[in-house]
């Protein structure tokens, strides 16, 4: 069966009325992968007929609010009703870090937002090289980027060999050429547009040479601040990359 990606939310911190701040959803091999826990992210769940019940493993890019904001209601939810509805362990995938973000985020919420042992694993991964994991239905590899100290872009390679890379917030780097080698589809920041430049964040121009230089054969454009919308950044992206362009939407959906 084929993995389907879904755009959860395709905006950043600053408030939108179509779009969420970051997260994305793959489906593949029986799982439910969620990829960064912005505001608004349940509901959007909601919206895909997916439980937050049935999201087996959350891959955080790095920390910040917009990335990770839900994270405490989403874990608040997680215990209701008591016992949990929950069967099977979330399997959080985070860089090194996150344990000292937990233990920080668990002094302001206590035992609100800690699950049961057996239901809650935390997978803490070297944010100094790639480093690599497989799962049961998917394997997936995580990749140092250049934005915050934590900050992991992801690769998964799905049971039919297809592959699916998830930038983060990232600058130009090795590391992110390195992980989008020849990927079927990567799912890549394009926070402004050319000419706008913020350090730790690509154009579409720059997220373009990215995907040109490592082979991607589908280059998704994500993360749009408000000035994106003034800018025709579809073709700012077509000056740097050959391959099929997209402009990520809300509650886009799309198969590897």
């Amino acid at each position: 069966m084929e993995s389907q990606i879904t755009i959860l939310g395709s905006g950043t911190c600053v408030p939108s009325l179509v779009r969420n701040p970051c997260s994305l959803l793959m489906q593949t091999g029986g799982k439910n992968l969620l990829f960064d826990c912005g505001p608004g992210t349940m509901r959007r769940l909601l919206e895909v007929g997916v439980s937050i019940f049935e999201i087996s493993h959350l891959f955080l890019s790095h920390f910040h609010p917009d990335h990770s904001g839900e994270l405490a209601s989403f874990l608040f939810a997680l215990k209701y009703p008591s016992p949990p509805s929950r069967q099977q362990p979330l399997t959080i995938v985070a860089g090194q870090g996150f344990l000292s973000f937990f233990e920080r985020l668990k002094t302001v919420y206590g035992d609100w937002i800690v699950l049961p042992d057996d239901l809650f694993t935390v997978i803490e991964l070297d944010t100094q090289k790639a480093d690599n994991h497989a799962f049961s239905g998917f394997t997936a590899t995580s990749m140092p980027v250049s934005h915050r100290p934590e900050s992991l872009a992801y690769r998964i390679v799905d049971t039919n060999g297809k592959t699916l890379v998830y930038s983060g917030d990232t600058d130009v780097c090795a590391g992110l050429t390195a992980i989008a080698a020849d990927a079927d589809v990567m799912v890549c920041e394009s926070a402004f547009p050319d000419g706008q430049k913020v350090d730790g964040h690509l154009t579409p121009s720059l997220a373009g040479s990215v995907a040109e230089a490592a082979g991607v054969k589908q280059l998704v454009l994500t993360h749009f601040y408000p000035a994106c919308d003034n800018a025709d950044i579809e073709n700012q992206c077509r000056s740097a990359y050959s391959g099929l362009v997209v402009l990520a939407r809300d509650m886009m959906t799309f198969t590897l």
